[in-house]
């Protein structure tokens, strides 16, 4: 363990060497180019050789929470990793990025050996900047089965560029204070010291952290000595942590800061860190009332004990994702973790208690066992998002949100798995080397497609047989890497130990989920029984360029109803089958995917169809809640495929003016929300306007009534999100009363700013209506109390409700702020530009603003810290115009030296959407119009 002897380092002579911040940004954009041509050379390689493996790691780290006299905030430290040779080689590659490491005797790394051989000398180092690697040529050879010590010093950045080992600022009570955190996922480890990073390089690291006196540092283990000395004439601590398990590189934490914490000590440590006000307001209690009960549910979920000696949640200012699994310190956008019942919406209670069951989920799977490497991120992820559900129901059983995975996760990825640029959720671990590369995995398909695969994987096992295999598989794994395949032996294992019946082994069925892109949809012929499936293409006419090893077919379970009776499941195994069972007599009706457990979509005879829309007329409430989202949202999208007339989709809308459920209401919205991005600049609009406003007035007066004439809150927690939903629609849509309600309260609150009268659920719809249909000074005191919030989640209300302005002055104002890290935080540049490009007011200034300051953000803001796919997605959504294509081709050209980082698929995504887009619009506007205008005729 390393002592607290901390080597001198002369940090002004060394970051005078340092590349400057220009040089840097310049060092980012090199990294994106691809390589010209592949090359023997290993150093040139993106991947680690076979030949050295990680034991452990002693890192000393100091970082400095004060500019030095060239105004850059720094880190110093020292570290010695020991690792073993596999393979007799004469070459160390060690990864090490943005470092600027001390050169002793010449050389930049110092090498001995443990046990009786002697270690070769060194006969050249230097680092790779394009594959970011410490380079050390030898004059001798490590002999395999030995084990050596490689010694570094370095200086590095404390940036604010949320990346690595890096720094977040905030005001508290008019000072700055300033933390160092860190953000090692997916190859910033690196940034921060030399090091293996790569997920299969498991290893022990044994962190001190030297800091200011005052403060405290966290990191995955537990504080086991703190001493208080001098080092460099400063008054400092230095704090020793007991060694982590052996775990990859990029679950290290590392956080030095003025925080303070509350504490649940139960079977497990619990702490929950915040700014010292945000702990004394109370904000961390209900984090901390949840993480224990889904750490319970979990040890019970995969019968394993959780491994580690505590668990800490961090609150963070600056923090690019929504939070990070890091084993033993688990970090989080404030947003996230602290929960204010004065403030916070019950949608911000909801996301807290689901992310925070995302990340204990990981401490498992993920954490205790680690996939090899990043071409099966899905599972990872899409298991945690998955679970995260089950969890977050144990904690709040009264929200039935489990449920919700349909809105925010299947139906999301549906949108997106429907393309033909989609991708399968696994890739071939050669096609995934380039760090750029692997930030792209991390999108909607692997999250949500992945958590939807493995909801229906659960279903057709049963649960109890899922975790079956589940606990078998981290037992057996335990601190191990794994590949895909190893999780399905597991499962078959379990099913052949229960007697489970399948058609086909686990591993067959799930390949046909999982290597190969999109989904089916299932069509069901109620007269002949005939069911059939066929690849399901948002624009059927687009270019299939990716080649399937299963021809785009799928082994489909389906769970149906016929009249209201729940039937046994079947098997969809060919393309085309027969099920005489389904075929109907009379009234009767067939429903496919019950509760939408089978990831796909569903289309019927038009016969059945008739039949379907007739019981939504007449009684909606027999078809189960999730169904009639489905069959809403189904029509939609097969309308956008051609394959039912688009008025299908829209009478599917028509028995909304009875329905008063959430999911179902949502899911229409959503996909009205299409219509109104595709037609916002056309006669339409209008229409649609008018017909929405008809639909959404009844539930606005039910709302009224259940709330007493809005005096309280609906009980039921979908209940309060549908009550949102009235208040928007109907506020944007034209009721009177509705935007006299909305303006009259913001009113309120612009007469006493100390008093805000908008319930918290309430004050993202009701912020947005008012500055919609207001002026200047509505935006301005907006504006004005965004800056003032103390509590991060009302300023997320804020700043996202300044984008709903109407004039143009004020939307190209706010875009420019987004420049200014002073004025908008960099993390929330993305949301902003996005939010504006939503609003029709907005989108041509956001997409204009985008193209004319690509350049500047894509090297400002760096790769990995940044969400360029949100960014080119958001600002692109509404195009349907041959002009707009043209821009967006002309975008990709005239960029494409700079390149479009983890943008890049987005990019083409966006071109392909817009062409399907064009296609629609023209294919579809009269009949559209002719039909709203025939409703609007209709008496109720």
């Amino acid at each position: 363990m390393v002592g607290i002897n901390f080597s001198p380092m002369c940090v002004g002579c060394t970051l005078l060497g340092m590349a400057s911040l220009a040089t840097i940004v310049g060092l980012w954009t090199i990294q994106l180019l691809p390589s010209t041509q592949p090359t023997a050379e290993p150093w040139k390689e993106y991947r680690l050789p076979d030949t050295l493996v990680p034991d452990y790691y002693n890192i000393t780290l100091w970082p400095r929470l004060q500019p030095n006299i060239y105004g850059l905030f720094v880190f110093t430290g020292k570290s010695t990793v020991i690792f073993k040779c596999l393979r007799e080689t004469d070459l160390i590659l060690i990864h090490s990025n943005k470092l600027n490491l001390t050169s002793t005797d010449g050389y930049l790394a110092k090498l001995s050996a443990l046990g009786t051989v002697v270690a070769p000398s060194i006969q050249k180092t230097w680092t790779q900047e394009t594959t970011q690697y410490l380079v050390i040529q030898l004059k001798g050879k490590l002999k395999a089965g030995e084990l050596y010590e490689l010694y570094t010093e370095f200086v590095g950045e404390l940036a604010d560029d949320l990346a690595g080992f890096y720094r977040s600022e905030y005001d508290e009570n008019g000072e700055k204070k300033i933390v160092a955190t860190s953000q090692m996922h997916p190859t910033h480890a690196r940034k921060t010291f030399p090091c293996f990073d790569e997920p299969a390089m498991r290893a022990v690291f044994y962190i001190t952290l030297i800091h200011d006196r005052g403060t405290v540092a966290l990191s995955n283990g537990m504080e086991i000595e703190k001493v208080d000395t001098v080092l460099d004439g400063q008054p400092v601590t230095v704090t020793t942590f007991e060694p982590t398990k052996n775990m990859s590189s990029y679950l290290l934490a590392l956080v030095v800061s003025d925080y303070t914490n509350i504490t649940s000590a139960n079977d497990t440590l619990i702490r929950i860190w915040a700014r010292k006000k945000a702990i004394e307001d109370g904000h961390g209690d209900y984090a901390l009332n949840i993480t224990g009960p889904i750490l319970k549910f979990f040890e019970n979920y995969y019968s394993v004990p959780y491994p580690l000696s505590k668990s800490d949640q961090i609150a963070l200012p600056d923090f690019y994702f929504g939070a990070m699994e890091n084993w033993g310190l688990v970090t989080y956008r404030e947003t996230n973790l602290l929960y204010d019942p004065v403030i916070s919406s019950n949608a911000n209670k909801e996301r807290t208690a689901t992310i925070i069951a995302h990340e204990l989920a990981h401490m498992w799977f993920g954490n205790l066992v680690t996939l090899k490497w990043w071409n099966e991120v899905w599972l990872n992820e899409g298991f945690a998002s998955y679970v995260s559900y089950l969890g977050a129901d144990f904690a709040e059983p009264s929200w039935n949100v489990k449920d919700l995975i349909i809105l925010k996760d299947v139906h999301r990825v549906f949108a997106v798995d429907a393309l033909a640029s989609s991708h399968p959720l696994s890739s071939e671990e050669e096609d995934i080397i380039k760090p750029e590369q692997i930030n792209e995995q991390f999108d909607t398909v692997s999250y949500s497609k992945g958590a939807s695969v493995l909801r229906m994987l659960s279903d057709f096992l049963t649960e109890s047989v899922f975790v079956q295999g589940l606990n078998t598989y981290l037992t057996m794994f335990a601190y191990q890497n794994t590949v895909g395949e190893d999780l399905w032996n597991h499962l078959q294992t379990a099913v052949d130990t229960t007697g489970t019946v399948l058609p086909l082994r686990v591993k067959e069925i799930m390949d046909r989920w999982v290597l190969q892109m999109g989904f089916p949809v299932v069509t069901v012929d109620t007269t002949t029984g005939q069911v059939s499936q066929m690849h399901f293409l948002l624009d059927p006419e687009s270019s299939l360029e990716r080649s399937s090893p299963f021809n785009y077919e799928w082994i489909v379970p389906i769970n149906w109803m016929k009249a209201e009776v729940e039937q046994s499941r079947f098997w969809l195994l060919e393309r085309t089958g027969f099920h005489n069972d389904m075929k109907t007599t009379g009234n009767e009706w067939v429903l496919v995917n019950l509760n939408i457990t089978g990831y796909y979509r569903v289309n019927y005879d038009t016969e059945n169809w008739e039949r379907l829309l007739n019981q939504l007329t007449e009684k909606h409430e027999v078809i189960p809640v999730i169904n009639r989202a489905q069959i809403v949202d189904d029509a939609f999208n097969l309308a956008r495929a051609k394959i039912i007339p688009v008025t299908v989709a829209l009478k599917t809308t028509k028995y909304l003016i009875k329905e008063k459920e959430y999911i179902p209401w949502q899911s229409a919205l959503n996909n009205l929300d299409y219509f109104y991005l595709m037609f916002a600049q056309t006669d339409v609009y209008e229409l649609l306007q008018n017909y929405t406003k008809k639909q959404v007035t009844p539930l606005f007066e039910h709302f009224k009534n259940i709330t007493e004439d809005w005096s309280r809150v609906p009980s039921s927690h979908t209940d309060q999100y549908n009550q949102v939903n009235a208040i928007r629609f109907a506020c944007s849509t034209g009721v009177k009363e509705c935007q006299n309600l909305t303006t009259g309260w913001y009113r309120q609150w612009m007469d006493q700013p100390s008093h805000n009268p908008i319930h918290p659920n309430l004050r993202s719809t009701v912020y947005c209506s008012a500055i919609a249909t207001g002026g200047a000074e509505e935006w301005d005191f907006g504006w004005q109390m965004f800056k003032n919030a103390t509590i991060a989640i009302e300023a997320d209300k804020l700043m996202s409700s300044l984008a709903c302005a109407k004039d143009h002055m004020l939307l190209e104002r706010y875009l420019g702020y987004t420049l200014d890290a002073s004025m908008i935080r960099k993390q929330d540049v993305t949301s902003i530009i996005v939010d504006i490009a939503g609003n029709p007011d907005g989108q041509t200034l956001a997409w204009d603003f985008v193209r004319k300051n690509w350049a500047y953000m894509f090297t400002e803001y760096g790769v990995g810290s940044f969400n360029f796919a949100s960014l080119i997605s958001g600002t692109t959504k509404t195009f349907s115009t041959e002009l707009e294509l043209e821009q967006l081709l002309q975008f990709k050209s005239d960029n494409s030296a700079i390149g479009f980082g983890s943008g890049t698929a987005a990019l083409e995504q966006a071109i392909e959407k817009t062409k399907a887009n064009i296609k629609w619009v023209s294919e579809n506007q009269q009949e559209i119009t002719d039909w709203l205008v025939a409703e609007s005729a209709q008496k109720y």
